[in-house]
């Protein structure tokens, strides 16, 4: 069935009818709703998006917050089809590794905020969170003090899709309908900006039973939220106060979205542990990971017999063709100096969303922190019909949490094109607004 056929058996199916279409079941999606409305992308170049309708789009969300070098790079497209050519991948599992995870792994250490890291790798973000929480339970197992298993999360977070990242997820919609409140029982959600509640829920619980606390240095699919003032600083010091272990979500933050290689750097944080994907290798290929600290793989690292195992891996954990595609990327990103360029562009988007927001009453408030920004809208106008509206433009901004609408294009992008895509998203909202 083409997709001209699905919009046209959508449009004249009665109330209730089950709808057929594509085979491909579309991720996050209520399908009635986007049956015969899906956008078919199948080409790009730099921050531009072409449709298989003749559609010519920018990519103001950088895909999904990970294209920061921009679309169809030929070095990164060469550096895969090389490394293809010479090895696509080995595992690494015990004695085994590959020359490219190795190097990855190398370069990742040197440039991580936290002194002396290991570096665990994996295919995304989903898996990264799994990853870290297992390792913090695997922890406190390990160090005999086996009731710290409970990990905490912010109101509002995102951590992914696993059974881990569902479990601590802060949207409620992202735990819902699955039989139980939380997939994995021993987490808790705490206050998204405020210390003294965060405090309050350490008391009620119990340190003695807490293992972490995860939290995004910026939030991202919760609304696009900056940390309070002092935010991040508190929880690092209630986590030290406390003994329990802090882990940084960078999936969105890192490689230099905030204008520093990590946000952990903007905002001064020495977490037990950062996860990682998307920007390590700008979304050229599914690679994730958790950066360690020595407290957490020094144990597992003494030469006696009885040194533990820390169970895991899989099988495109330090994938070769990955990891050589995110070596490449992070050349790119030091050679063309596009950490620094984020940090310019910041001031940019900042100057352009503050002029939204004092001309257009329809704007609640904007936020930004490093080359990412969050549009709130009054609740009179809704996020989704903006951001369709944005796309007639020739403009793509998504739709999120508390009627935000997110902006975070790649690092490649001019002014100009800044300039040009916030003024497209205020034609989209003064057209919604008179509607």
């Amino acid at each position: 069935m083409t997709l001209t056929d699905t919009t046209a058996s959508a449009t004249a199916a009665p109330s209730g009818a089950v709808l057929d279409g594509p085979a491909l079941w579309s991720a996050q999606a209520q399908m009635p709703a986007v049956l015969g409305r899906q956008l078919v992308i199948e080409r790009a170049e730099g921050s531009y998006l072409f449709t298989t309708d003749g559609r010519r789009l920018f990519d103001g969300t950088a895909g999904l917050w990970h294209a920061n070098v921009g679309h169809a790079h030929p070095e990164l497209a060469q550096a895969a089809f090389d490394q293809m050519r010479t090895l696509e991948t080995f595992h690494i599992f015990q004695r085994f590794a590959n020359d490219r995870a190795i190097e990855l792994a190398e370069l990742l250490a040197g440039i991580s905020p936290i002194p002396r890291s290991k570096v665990l790798l994996n295919s995304g973000g989903s898996d990264a969170i799994d990853l870290a929480c297992k390792l913090a339970r695997r922890h406190w197992q390990r160090e005999g003090r086996t009731s710290k298993q409970i990990i905490l999360s912010r109101e509002h977070a995102y951590h992914g899709l696993h059974a881990y990242g569902t479990s601590i997820a802060g949207l409620d919609f992202n735990r819902e309908g699955l039989g139980t409140e939380s997939l994995v029982p021993e987490t808790a959600r705490v206050s998204h900006d405020d210390l003294a509640q965060v405090e309050a829920a350490i008391e009620r619980i119990g340190a003695e039973r807490i293992a972490a606390i995860v939290s995004e240095p910026i939030q991202g699919t919760g609304g696009v939220n900056p940390p309070a003032p002092g935010y991040l600083e508190g929880l690092q010091r209630l986590a030290r106060e406390h003994d329990i272990l802090l882990i940084l979500d960078e999936v969105i933050t890192g490689f230099g979205r905030t204008g520093e290689m990590f946000a952990a750097e903007r905002y001064g944080i020495e977490p037990d542990m950062i996860t990682f994907a998307k920007g390590v290798t700008s979304g050229y290929a599914p690679l994730g990971g958790v950066l360690a600290a020595p407290r957490l793989w020094e144990p597992f690292y003494v030469d006696a017999p009885d040194t533990p195992v820390f169970r895991h891996g899989a099988t495109y954990a330090g994938h070769a063709t990955a990891a050589a595609v995110a070596i490449a990327n992070l050349g790119i990103l030091e050679r063309d100096g596009l950490v620094a360029r984020a940090a310019e562009l910041e001031h940019v988007l900042r100057r352009e969303l503050e002029g939204l927001a004092a001309r257009q009453e329809a704007v609640v408030d904007v936020r930004v922190a490093g080359f990412l920004g969050g549009i709130g809208l009054d609740e009179r106008i809704a996020n989704d019909r903006v951001a369709d509206r944005a796309i007639e433009h020739g403009f793509i901004t998504r739709p999120l949490r508390g009627n935000t609408l997110q902006l975070s294009p790649p690092f490649i992008v001019s002014d100009q094109e800044v300039v040009d895509y916030v003024a497209a998203i205020e034609l989209a909202i003064t057209e919604e607004a008179a509607r």
